[in-house]
């Protein structure tokens, strides 16, 4: 027996709950520590930029997750460190004004913690979806599950931020107490019982961890997307720590306007990926390989306008261009997802939770990567440059690396895949 689509919706609850913590670890605590104590923006890159290198054992839970057996415990057990582990950097925020030595600790502490609970429980959530959704249904299995996290950190930023204003650090709490405590009560009510009755076609891999790793980049097909997923994933979070103090610094939006900000972007994010997947799935329109590339292109000329932006030369306000960026990014993104769970089942053996893990790893690595860097650039332009050219000149380079990973796309991805099975062209 396979998932059923209600079992497959019951499991994308699983990664609406994931995202509606990370979001606030990533979004407003930075905005907090940047903008609200001053601190320099390469503090939280750093912070996170450690929970994205945490998740480079991504490949090792996949691995332990293709060893069969129980997989809802492996996902329940993440979530429930990631739950602690975002009570804690939130915490740690509000210490800064008091002991900054305290609350460096506990914020290092915090997001290891994020980094262990986002790696164990996500990547045992995509192992168990791709093992256990049958072969036709696995493309639409990824783009469900991918919209409701997009939704649960779209509905997470708009609530979180509409309740932060007036801010102060007892608000801050009860806040991040909420979203975590709804999102462990959703994940133990999404996968209770779920497995039973299903069939688990993962088996324990024949070789060792290592030894299966090196044979899994040794074909074309994961090392070639491997190498896509980092590229794109680094330009899409360079944004990603510096774009509410944009907002902050030069537009001066409050901690809950620029909360919003993010709950608008990630809204874009959905609508697009909504948009291509009834295109690209629905309608059967255009190839993934068109919807990729159109996607990483509308990006790079959004982030354009965006950059001239802080400098005055406004074609529109930062809220409905943030919102159009989102509409891009879930273009190019849908796409990847979908190739990503058609191609874990595509080569040796049965390893879909090592090939998944691959995957997740490098576009953690690019994401903690992207993000530190674009918080460092920004910290030593604004020595030199006012606030508007700083952040201008980080969105342009990311504009940049987006239109180099539409080279990339156009390149690799089969111009003849459509909606259903994506693939790489072979030998490349």
């Amino acid at each position: 027996m396979h998932l059923t689509w209600f079992q497959i919706v019951r499991l994308g609850l699983v990664q609406m709950a994931l995202g509606a913590i990370v979001v606030l670890t990533t979004s407003t605590l930075n905005r907090l520590m940047v903008v609200e104590f001053a601190l320099p923006a390469v503090l939280p890159g750093a912070l996170v930029g450690l929970h994205y290198g945490i998740q480079m054992t991504r490949p090792k839970w996949g691995f332990i997750s293709d060893k069969g057996g129980n997989r809802t415990q492996w996902i329940i057990g993440g979530m429930a460190v990631l739950a602690l582990g975002g009570l804690l950097a939130a915490y740690a925020v509000t210490l800064f004004a008091a002991s900054y030595a305290l609350a460096l600790t506990l914020s290092l502490v915090a997001y290891a913690a994020i980094g262990l609970g986002v790696g164990a429980s996500g990547t045992s959530l995509l192992a168990l979806l791709a093992t256990t959704t049958a072969p036709h249904r696995r493309a639409a299995a990824a783009t469900i599950t991918w919209l409701m996290m997009i939704f649960g950190i779209a509905l997470t930023a708009g609530l979180a931020g509409s309740f932060l204003d007036p801010y102060s650090p007892a608000r801050l709490m009860s806040v991040v107490a909420v979203v975590i405590t709804a999102a462990m009560l959703l994940t133990l009510l999404a996968t209770g019982r779920i497995e039973q009755g299903l069939i688990v076609t993962a088996q324990e891999p024949p070789t060792p961890f290592m030894e299966g790793l090196r044979e899994i980049w040794g074909e074309p097909r994961a090392r070639n997307f491997t190498l896509f997923v980092f590229l794109s994933m680094n330009a899409y979070f360079m944004q990603e720590l510096i774009l509410e103090p944009y907002a902050g610094l030069v537009f001066n939006f409050t901690p809950g306007q620029s909360t919003q900000l993010s709950g608008a972007q990630n809204g874009g994010v959905f609508i697009g990926m909504l948009t291509v997947g009834i295109m690209a799935t629905g309608l059967k329109k255009g190839s993934l390989r068109l919807w990729v590339t159109a996607g990483c292109l509308g990006s790079a000329a959004v982030l354009g306008l965006i950059a001239l932006n802080g400098t005055g030369v406004a074609f529109a306000s930062l809220m409905p261009l943030v919102t159009l960026l989102g509409f891009f990014n879930g273009m190019f993104a849908v796409a990847a997802i979908g190739s990503m769970m058609a191609l874990a089942s595509d080569g040796r053996t049965r390893r879909e939770g090592t090939r998944m893990g691959l995957w997740g790893a490098a576009q953690a690595i690019a994401a903690g990567f992207g993000g530190l860097t674009g918080a460092a650039a920004v910290d030593l332009l604004r020595i030199t440059l006012p606030d508007g050219a700083a952040f201008g000149a980080v969105f342009t380079f990311e504009a940049a690396l987006f239109v180099a990973a539409a080279v990339m796309a156009l390149r690799i991805l089969d111009r003849t895949t459509a909606r259903g099975s994506p693939a790489l062209v072979p030998g490349e």
